[in-house]
């Protein structure tokens, strides 16, 4: 009886020194990191948002209109006009986006309707036609349209800043350019980034250090335009009770280190989508996948892209 009882009392010391232990771990250890609520975290639940195992997203991939260039059988070649009222911006957007797309040609407008320019580019094996409107001598649209058959996206143009307006930048070189596209989850904005994408050619020359960015958030679609810039700094090391190296002349020693940094290239604009539109251009008679309406901004947390 005697020995059950102090195994007993040996258990219980044991106990109450591990729950002091695990207490004492608790309080060392630092509070959980809170995730503030923001909208793109609470946001509506869409039940288009595409998932990694969607087999159905990704056979239609293989099959859609911009599949033989993002498969990299044939390269992208992109014509861009203006609208027929053209203004003093305009061309300089225009000559920004010939150094921002590769083999891109520019078509002054006249007075040609739009629908003759497509199948002009439709002869001339134009895979894009992207047409840049005006308003008040400002750029305010930008019509993309897939070539030979279509989609159609339409977006509103704003917040245009011109390379010679962006503080520092840089002049892009020929190369071509890495491609970047940020948050278009749900099928709606896998369609328009695979649309974008089939802009840029598949190849991209990575010693150019370009890089293009196209980032949604909120529906907006921030369009920057980078090069890395590589830098050597010298770092000044010590020795280990804290005072510095010194060689046989008395200079202090310092080893070499390798920066990164972002120059901007410019232009930089927002694109909002107004309609996505099946087939070429065709105001009258075209039927539309999507048709951004005022009712659709009842909620500050419902998304389409």
């Amino acid at each position: 009886m005697q020995n059950s009882s102090i195994k007993r009392r040996l258990r219980s010391v044991k106990k109450q020194r591990l729950v002091k232990l695990l207490r004492r771990e608790l309080l060392s250890l630092p509070p959980a990191k809170k995730i503030p609520h923001t909208i793109e975290n609470t946001r509506e639940f869409d039940e288009t948002v595409c998932k990694p195992d969607d087999e159905e997203l990704f056979a239609g991939n293989d099959a859609d209109e911009f599949s033989s260039i993002l498969n990299r059988k044939s390269d992208p070649k992109i014509l861009i006009t203006t609208c027929r009222f053209n203004s003093t911006r305009g061309p300089a957007f225009i000559s920004e986006l010939l150094s921002v797309i590769p083999n891109a040609h520019y078509y002054k407008r006249g007075t040609y309707d739009l629908k003759k320019i497509v199948e002009y580019a439709k002869k001339k094996d134009f895979t894009s036609l992207i047409v840049v409107h005006t308003n008040r001598r400002e750029p305010d649209a930008l019509l993309i349209i897939g070539l030979p058959d279509g989609p159609t996206a339409h977006f509103k143009l704003s917040k245009l800043v011109l390379r010679k307006d962006v503080k520092n930048h840089g002049n892009p070189t020929s190369h071509i350019p890495e491609l970047v596209l940020n948050n278009f989850t749900t099928r709606l904005g896998h369609r328009i980034g695979r649309m974008i994408q089939s802009l840029f050619p598949q190849a991209p020359n990575f010693g150019g250090r370009r890089v293009v960015t196209f980032h949604n958030q909120r529906d907006f679609i921030f369009f920057r335009h980078h090069r890395y810039i590589f830098e050597s700094k010298e770092s000044k090391q010590g020795d280990s009770k804290g005072n510095k190296d010194k060689d046989a002349k008395g200079e202090k020693s310092s080893q070499g280190k390798v920066v990164a940094r972002l120059q901007e290239c410019g232009p930089r604009f927002t694109l909002k989508l107004i309609s996505l539109q099946h087939g070429t251009f065709d105001t009258k008679g075209g039927e539309y996948e999507w048709v951004h309406k005022p009712e659709m901004d009842t909620s500050r947390r419902r998304f389409f892209l």
